[in-house]
């Protein structure tokens, strides 16, 4: 036990390493473009104000970013999809696989859950006893669950999911802004200390691996993101892209695909103006919604945004909707709102918009038979 102990607390250790990489790789730009380039190479002092200027303006914006994909914890599946003790003591005692499955897929029928595994069963995660919702999977360094896993990332030492991924994508975006801005402005300079037409000294050092480092980063940050922007076009996570995922009708890697702007708004939110900063835009995290919006008689997957737990999904074929594949998997309540379920209610502005985007949800779901679920109480615990 304590030698295991031992291992994972140099585990947590040795992965800060690519971090404090990266940060000394910073620091030392900082410092090679204030002090040895602006401060002691450039000699016009409007050039060197508008560059200072800047470059601020790109390092400030970089170390947030890189802050909050850091430091950003990775959403986990909230109460609702762990068992109770009750089914959980009925799950342990079972020895059946079969019987297994069964217990799931009946607890899975009042919850949000359209994926399943490769054997077609509701996915469940031993080590955290929760069930999975859709596009949710175990990280096993970080020992969790993670909503919307896409990776997870050794250079921010953090699992890159629901609550972080716009962090992540901007901290790629202004990483190459960064490089862009260095590599540009240094390039003249650059020259001159090549060809030999400034003095020798500290700087040149400095100013030459400068435009190298930049342009090496650039390039391999190039790559990267135009990858990811890819996976956002077309809503997939980087594990979705290796692996498709299974529903009713089977795998499907445009399964949660709603089209480019849509796909979009589920990861920088409906308010254009906070796209480009790390400010969390989503409509709700972790299944919590914020307590001025109004609920709309509106299942949860016709939500256009998604909140971690549940996603819409692409309008499929009658054959292969998972709406119409299993009657029994929406209930209504007889109170109008069931405790134990999850994201009911749709949280919108207005009740014209509420309208719109219903009627909208379900043209595009072409589904001919649904159900309502009537405005509930607005618990704190629902909400």
């Amino acid at each position: 036990m304590a030698l295991s102990r031992g291992l994972r607390f140099c585990q947590r250790v040795f992965s800060w390493i690519p971090v404090l990489i990266i940060t000394s790789v910073v620091l030392w730009s900082y410092y090679a473009y204030v002090f040895e380039l602006c401060l002691f190479t450039i000699t016009n002092t409007f050039e060197k104000v508008a560059y200072l200027l800047v470059f601020h303006v790109c390092f400030v914006m970089f170390s947030w970013t890189y802050w909050k994909s850091i430091f950003t914890p990775p959403a986990s599946p909230c109460k609702k999809f762990q068992l109770s003790y009750s089914d959980k003591e009925r799950y342990e005692l079972e020895e059946r696989p079969d019987a297994q499955k069964q217990i799931l897929a009946e607890i899975a029928k009042k919850l949000p859950i359209f994926s399943r595994a490769q054997s077609g069963a509701i996915r469940f995660c031993d080590r955290c006893q929760v069930l999975k919702p859709d596009r949710c999977h175990h990280c096993s360094v970080c020992e969790t669950c993670v909503l919307k896993m896409d990776h997870h990332c050794p250079w921010v030492n953090n699992c890159v999911g629901f609550s972080n991924y716009k962090f992540f994508l901007l901290f790629l975006s202004y990483s190459m802004v960064y490089c862009v801005f260095i590599a540009a402005t240094v390039f003249q300079y650059f020259l001159k200390f090549w060809g030999g037409d400034l003095n020798n000294g500290p700087a040149k050092f400095h100013v030459l691996f400068l435009m190298f480092v930049a342009l090496m980063f650039f390039v391999s940050l190039m790559f990267l993101f135009s990858y990811h922007c890819w996976l956002v076009s077309k809503n997939r996570s980087t594990l979705e892209a290796f692996s498709a995922p299974v529903f009713v009708g089977g795998p499907d890697r445009n399964g949660f695909n709603v089209g480019m702007h849509r796909n979009l708004e589920q990861v920088f939110g409906e308010n254009r103006r906070l796209w480009l900063l790390p400010i969390f835009t989503g409509l709700g995290t972790n299944g919590d919604f914020s307590q001025n919006r109004t609920p709309v008689v509106v299942f949860c997957i016709f939500n256009s945004q998604g909140n971690g737990h549940y996603f819409p999904l692409k309008s499929l074929n009658e054959s292969h909707n998972p709406l119409l594949a299993n009657d029994e998997m929406w209930e209504e309540s007889d109170e109008g709102s069931d405790e134990g379920s999850i994201g009911e209610h749709f949280f919108v502005s207005s009740p014209l918009e509420s309208f719109l985007k219903m009627f909208n949800c379900l043209v595009l779901s072409l589904v001919p038979y649904y159900h309502l679920v009537v405005r509930s109480n607005t618990s704190a615990d629902q909400q």
